[in-house]
This record gives C-alpha cells, structure tokens and sequence, in this order.
C-alpha cells in the first residue's frame, strides 16, 4: 500500500511546491509509482510539471466535491511512472463547497482509496494556508513533510501549523505523523540560517532531515521550462540536494 506523504506549511514562499514536485520526480526515477496531489489552488505544481492549468476541464476539485472518481482525472506526466491529478482554476471555490457536506474532512481521503494498491507514494502539495484543503490533505495522509525557508520569519507560524496536526490526529486522523521537516533555501554565507538552524532543531528535535536545499539558481529556473529538477538540470547543487532528500524519505519507512 503506498505511502501518503502531505507536504504542509501555510506560509507561502518557503519551498513546498518546489520540495513536493522534485521529490515525487525523483522517487519515481528511482523506479517507484508515485502520484502528487495538487491541493493548491495557485496550480504551482502543475505548471511544474508542464500543463496548463486554465486549459483543463477536470481535476482534484471535481475529486473532492464528489463530482468524479479519482483515476478520472489522472494525468500522465513526462517522468515516468509520475502521475498528477492536477489542481484547476475550480478548487479555489472547493473549500466554501465542502462546508455543507457531510465528513467533509475525510473526501479526499475516501477518494485516494480507490488507488492505494497501485502507487508506491501518494504525494500531496497543500495549499499554503490552514484551511478545509489543507485538513483534508492532513486526513489523507499518514505522515507530514514540512518545508521551512531558513529566515527568520519563516518560524513564525510553526506553532501554529504543528498543534493544527496534533488536533487532526486527535480528532480525525490518529496515524498522522510529522515524519520531519526540511530546510530549504540555505545559504552556508548568511549567520541568520546557522541561528534559523537552531531554533528548527526545537520544533523538530530528531526530525530535521540531514539533506539540506540550497538557494540554487537552477531550481528557480526549472518551473519556468514546465520541468521538475529532476529532468532539468538533475546535477545541479539543487537537484543533488533534492535526490538526496529523496532517498532519505526512502528509508524512513
């Protein structure tokens, strides 16, 4: 049964999307079955992957609202064995539509079902807030990656996000985990990121994974050209970084 794998954090601009779609990328060079859930209305991870969100008629959205079944709007994307069920200009709409459904926090979770036997990962990008997309990504998934920039600011809100984990866990979803978290956006040069480094190691003490991103050049122009790292440029330092973090998230099983 595959591994469902949330990547949450709702401040915007600290990796997420960049962390999600080139760790699914090299999870399935590797050889595994891997699906990525766009659950972000901005769609990042879709364009990531080289399609054109506002040209779309289906997707995630129709999936939650219980308009369609899941494998009806998988894609197959240009990394084998990687498929996307991709987010459209619909799902900004999704979270006022689930309020008056009932066990509206578990949909997503009833919809990844049907697909459990046939992927190695599910992999799920939350939209960078607390909301009813974000809960339903948390009850889908068994564990949560969380992508932290290494700035100052970017600590702000932890708290926040971590007791939100804890009470889906109490209340909805009791094997959600937080298997690490991941920094991001590392400069070696700047004295705030060594400071940033220590205060993580509070949040998430023996859960800091090894493998650190770099600021990387490459990995911010990979997107533009529709391509994950991966396929890019996968010997850049960001791409190094990334399948190193990679087999990391392998072996914590």
């Amino acid at each position: 049964m595959a591994r469902v794998i949330a990547f949450a954090n709702q401040k915007g601009g600290v990796g997420k999307t960049t962390t999600t779609v080139n760790v699914a990328s090299f999870l399935a060079l590797s050889g595994k079955k891997v699906l990525l859930i766009d659950a972000d209305p901005q769609a990042n991870a879709t364009s990531n992957l080289g399609i054109n969100a506002k040209q779309l008629e289906r997707g995630i959205y129709d999936v939650i609202i219980g308009k369609m079944p899941l494998s009806n709007v998988l894609f197959q994307t240009a990394v084998k064995d990687l498929h996307i069920a991709p987010a459209t200009i619909s799902l900004a709409g999704a979270t006022v539509e689930l309020v008056p459904l009932e066990r509206r926090e578990y949909q997503l979770q009833q919809a990844i079902k049907s697909v459990l036997y046939y992927y190695d990962y599910v992999v799920i990008d939350c939209p960078p807030s607390l909301d009813m997309l974000t809960v339903n990504a948390l009850v889908a998934a068994s564990e949560v990656i969380v992508p932290v920039q290494c700035e100052y600011f970017a600590l702000e809100g932890l708290g926040q996000l971590l007791q939100t984990i804890e009470l889906v866990k109490q209340h909805l979803q009791p094997d959600l985990f937080v298997s690490g978290a991941v920094v991001t956006m590392y400069d070696k040069r700047n004295s705030l990121s060594k400071e940033v480094m220590a205060e993580l190691q509070k949040y998430f003490p023996d859960r800091l994974f090894s493998s650190i991103i770099p600021r990387n050049v490459t990995l911010a122009e990979a997107p533009s050209f529709g391509q994950p790292i991966a396929v890019y440029d996968p010997h850049s330092k960001g791409g190094k970084a990334y399948a190193a973090l990679t087999k990391e998230i392998m072996l914590y099983s």
